[in-house]
């Protein structure tokens, strides 16, 4: 069996196409897939923690699916994958922002959706991947970076991020004590720097000194150069 098997992803949109070719996609690859048409079902759907993963549309007849991940991040962590029709910026910056993990726009390719899910999954599951001591990241160290299994530990703790947070983290990690400044961590982390907006950054950067400092609070390793950039001290 591969690690996602009998996975269960749940794939909300109101376009019965997408739905079915999606979800065939998934159950081909080896993932069991449930679907609804309603943000506000989807939220019901997810109270019970049964699901690994959501697809989730943007615009849905009821609840705008912003909507639906702002209140699904109240009670649940799962990951999050956005489907919209519109390939906006603002739209884009605003999904990750509000803890999405990735952001597909249609038309897409599903084998390229799936593809997106497994890499999701690798980063978010450490059982994947046991590159670091059997699975267990040393508790002396300040940091470890699997860079098979695609994340990152924090005093001995895997790091729960998203594609973009451990991508920037690692990026930091690399260069320790060296001042990168927004636009080379955008050419860097982000693919299409040229079109994102440098807000982004500050924005990610919050989210993962609310992830380390929950991990240990009064270890305040990521640095802000003011009018320079960031830093990460590892020492």
């Amino acid at each position: 069996m591969n690690y996602h098997d009998a996975m269960k992803i749940l794939i909300v949109d109101d376009e019965p196409a997408i739905s079915e070719t999606l979800a065939y996609a998934l159950r081909a690859d080896g993932f069991t897939a449930d679907s609804c048409t309603l943000g506000s079902a989807a939220l019901s759907m997810l109270q019970d923690g049964a699901h690994d993963l959501v697809v989730l549309d943007v615009g849905l007849p009821d609840l705008n699916g912003f909507d639906v991940c702002r209140q699904l991040r109240r009670f649940s962590d799962i990951p999050v994958l956005f489907l919209t029709a519109r390939a906006d910026e603002v739209d884009r910056i605003v999904g990750l922002e509000l803890g999405g993990d990735d952001y597909v726009a249609k038309p897409f390719s599903p084998r390229e959706v799936v593809s997106r899910i497994r890499a999701i999954l690798r980063r978010l599951r450490p059982e994947a991947k046991t590159g670091i001591s059997d699975g267990r990241p040393e508790k002396s160290a300040r940091f470890a970076v699997d860079r098979d299994g695609l994340r990152i530990a924090f005093h001995g703790q895997w790091l729960s991020l998203t594609r973009y947070e451990y991508l920037l983290l690692a990026l930091l990690l690399e260069r320790p004590g060296r001042i990168l400044n927004r636009a080379q961590i955008m050419e860097s982390v982000w693919q299409d720097s040229g079109e994102s907006f440098e807000r982004t950054v500050d924005t990610h950067i919050k989210t993962l000194r609310g992830k380390l400092r929950a991990v240990h609070a009064a270890d305040d390793c990521i640095q802000t150069h003011r009018g320079l950039g960031y830093s990460v001290t590892t020492g």
